[in-house]
């Protein structure tokens, strides 16, 4: 009985778990700022598709990011135009490929 009235107890403690793959949540209020902030997530290209995921939000050429405009997807970036300026978001940001 006793080993019955702990195993139920030890179940009220227990944590919930996040799980470690899930893209943040964007909020409206995120998704509305100005894209500086954006982060490229994914990139997934195959020969009918380019799609990437920025801010947790799944997006193909075209599409708006806030205020700018996914104008190219390439394996390890996307760029974006915000009126004639062009932004450009790494999947991976500090790391440069050398010849």
């Amino acid at each position: 009985m006793l080993v019955l009235a702990l195993a139920t107890a030890s179940g009220a403690f227990a944590q919930v778990l996040q799980d470690p793959t899930r893209p943040p949540s964007a909020s409206p209020s995120v998704q509305d700022t100005k894209s500086e902030s954006s982060r490229l997530q994914s990139v997934l290209i195959s020969p009918g598709r380019k799609l990437a995921v920025i801010d947790g939000r799944t997006v193909t050429l075209g599409e708006r990011v806030g205020d700018a405009r996914v104008v190219a997807i390439a394996p390890a970036q996307v760029i974006l135009q915000r009126g004639a300026e062009y932004q450009t978001l790494k999947l991976h940001p500090g790391i440069e490929k050398k010849p």
